[in-house]
């Protein structure tokens, strides 16, 4: 309430009947939009609470170390493979180009014996025999320089795999800075075996009033005993 409005109540100019009913609106509204005590900070049922406790299973920048490990370890034998293969397909070709150039002379001198001897008809068969051969080989030679050029782009894509490691490394160091000034932010004086033990139960708490303490173990082991 303002000054001008407090004014006006103490001089009886404003009704407090109406003052009123326009405020209960107001505080309608506020009652929607604050949050219900019972189900503000609440956790889902179906979900599990506690969390669990932290191990090599479910520890992620461990998990997220063992993915980059292996990755990196199996990108190099990939590779590796990959290199052998490459090598395999120039060793071939190589060797197929050697055979095409035995294939061509072969081809020269046939033509050469057709041409002076022409009724020798086995002249003219190897001739055509050997033609036949330099096509099969430039088909052979076509198709490894094919594997080549894929063995190529394997190395090529196989380098994006290592791009992906290096963002992952990345995630994992901005969660260990992470981790670092938490555990600095956090950070206390007192080490947390010299602290004192939380309360089992506070004056106002509502879960915990039913808790068995130490001395109620160890009494009722007593009695148990005693038996």
């Amino acid at each position: 309430m303002t000054q001008e409005e407090l004014d006006a109540l103490m001089n009886g100019d404003i009704d407090l009947d109406a003052v009123e009913e326009e405020s209960e609106p107001q505080a309608q509204e506020q009652e929607e939009l604050s949050p219900d005590a019972e189900e503000y900070g609440k956790v889902e049922a179906s979900k599990t609470w506690p969390p669990p406790p932290p191990s090599d299973d479910n520890k992620v920048v461990h998990q997220l170390d063992d993915v980059t490990k292996e990755s990196e370890e199996k990108a190099n034998e990939i590779l590796e493979e990959v290199e052998k293969l490459g090598n395999f397909f120039m060793d071939t070709e190589e060797k197929l180009t050697e055979v095409k150039e035995i294939a061509l002379s072969n081809v020269e001198l046939f033509s050469k014996l057709v041409e002076h001897f022409p009724s020798i008809e086995t002249f003219a068969r190897h001739k055509e025999q050997n033609e036949a051969c330099i096509v099969k080989l430039e088909e052979s030679l076509e198709m490894m320089a094919q594997g080549n050029d894929a063995t190529m782009e394997i190395m090529d894509k196989m380098q994006f795999q290592d791009i992906h490691r290096q963002k992952i490394e990345r995630v994992i160091n901005v969660m260990r800075a992470l981790s670092n000034y938490m555990n600095a932010l956090f950070a206390g004086k007192i080490e947390d075996d010299k602290r004192v033990s939380s309360a089992t139960h506070i004056h106002g708490d509502t879960t915990t009033e039913d808790v068995v303490n130490e001395d109620d173990i160890e009494a009722l082991l007593a009695q148990f005993g005693g038996k």
